[in-house]
């Protein structure tokens, strides 16, 4: 059986859990109160009985059982609490109020003997009632057995007034507690519904969608502003997959256009016996290289400009700088080039390494592709005076002009003096990603100078904040 959609809401639920909790302890306080009340009562209706009790039997001790008769008379005309009865020694009445008696003599009868018990009166209006009386029952040295009691009725009637009381409260609080929880559950599910609505307009595909924050600072403020938050990165996440997966096919036309055309030039000549056929493969596989290269340089801007932050870890930025030197120097020698560097100790930054020896790893393979032969390569890395750490490579090669400087940190961007090289004008572009990722800066200025007729050279820098 399924429970009504009301009882299956938390805020209800948890309110008839408070009500019940609540009913129970008020239940156990009106318990408490009552045998507290009942207690003290009784215990101040025995004080007053035993202090009759010893004023009269000092009565029959002083002066006999006449004077005593006599005081009981009095005290029945004169009215009050007490209720009396006298008999003698053979258990018949001397005196009474009572039209019955509660206790029965007994031969074995204890010294007092104390007893509970109702008794009928009648009140202002002749009506006939019962009302509850305490009293004790001693025996006297003649024999005699002498009653005395005390009407309780009215406090009784206190005690019964006082239940009532407490019932009707507490059964005024069940019926407030239940109100406010159907109010309560009402607020909170047109609360909910709110953020329902936001959820099912998300999974309709609309990420524009958001949840209302009232401004009240309150648990369900916090969740709108952290459910937009989140609704806020999921949103410039699916942008950036977007923008990257139109930036790839965008950026891939040109190469596989390009290589379409080598190998359809290829296939001519070979079918024309100009070229070989495994030249015209060799061919192919070196473009199939490249575009691969080309995609996967595409793939890392994109996912570096897809995500806020890389995934980084502090460490010392010289030692990534002396094995970048360290595997560059070989190729530099290898086309009669002069490496050096030049790297400073304890260069600690918070980097993504991979990302950061990729980007190492085309500058300086730039600066060697550009270098004629018997020109330099330098790389160093320093801190600078503001506490930054860079990277820069210094090459004599021709150098970028002012003009174009901005530009080739665009993907696919190549100048006149570097068609002749093989690339494809990505290699900056990854080193402008790398850099706004980690919250830095790139840098291009000239180089050393002209050297060799071959010039101005060029200095690219890579400027990082140092780890935190």
């Amino acid at each position: 059986m399924t429970l009504p959609s009301l009882f299956r809401r938390t805020p209800f639920r948890l309110t008839l859990m408070f009500v019940a909790l609540f009913a129970a302890a008020a239940s156990a306080v009106l318990a408490y109160v009552y045998v507290a009340s009942a207690s003290e009562a009784r215990a101040r209706a025995e004080a007053d009985v035993r202090r009759e009790v010893g004023v009269l039997t000092a009565i029959y001790r002083e002066r006999g059982l006449n004077p005593l008769n006599q005081a009981l008379v009095e005290r029945i005309l004169r009215g009050g609490p007490y209720l009396y009865i006298l008999l003698d020694a053979e258990g018949e009445p001397v005196t009474r109020s009572l039209n019955i008696t509660p206790v029965e003599p007994r031969p074995d009868d204890p010294p007092e003997r104390w007893e509970a018990f109702r008794f009928t009166d009648t009140d202002e209006t002749g009506r006939i009632i019962r009302r509850q009386a305490l009293g004790v029952m001693v025996r006297l040295q003649g024999g005699e057995l002498l009653f005395v009691a005390e009407d309780i009725g009215d406090t009784e009637a206190y005690l019964d007034r006082l239940t009532q009381a407490l019932w009707g409260a507490m059964l005024l609080v069940v019926v407030l507690g239940l109100s406010g929880g159907l109010l309560i559950s009402r607020n909170l599910e047109r609360s909910m519904s709110r953020f329902n609505t936001v959820v099912a307009a998300v999974k309709g595909g609309d990420l524009k969608a958001r949840a209302e924050v009232r401004g009240s600072g309150d648990e369900l403020d916090e969740l709108g502003a952290g459910l937009n938050g989140m609704l806020d990165r999921l949103e410039t996440s699916m942008a950036s997959i977007r923008h990257a997966g139109d930036a790839i096919a965008h950026d891939l036309r040109s190469p596989l256009t390009r290589m379409r055309a080598k190998l359809e030039v290829a296939l001519i000549d070979a079918e024309a016996g100009r070229i070989d056929a495994n030249d015209a493969l060799q061919m192919a596989l070196a473009e199939a290289d490249e575009l691969l290269k080309t995609f996967n340089t595409v793939l890392a801007i994109a996912r570096l400009q897809a995500s806020r932050e890389p995934q980084t870890e502090v460490f010392d930025a010289a030692d990534l700088a002396a094995d970048m030197a360290e595997l560059y120097e070989p190729a530099a020698e290898d086309k009669g080039l002069e490496f050096d560097s030049e790297i400073h100790k304890g260069l600690m930054i918070r980097a993504n390494r991979p990302f950061l020896a990729q980007a190492l790893a085309n500058l300086i393979d730039n600066a060697i592709k550009y270098t004629p032969p018997g020109g330099a390569v330098m790389l160093r890395a320093r801190r600078r005076s503001s506490g930054q750490v860079e990277f820069s490579v210094t090459d004599t090669g021709p150098g970028v002009p002012d003009a174009d400087r901005a530009r080739v940190l665009d993907r696919f961007v190549r100048l006149e003096n570097s068609r002749t090289e093989p690339g494809s004008g990505l290699g900056l572009s990854l080193v402008a990603a790398v850099a706004e990722a980690h919250r830095g800066r790139i840098y291009l200025d000239e180089g050393p100078g002209v050297v060799d007729d071959t010039g101005p050279g060029l200095r690219v820098a890579l400027v990082l904040p140092p780890a935190e």
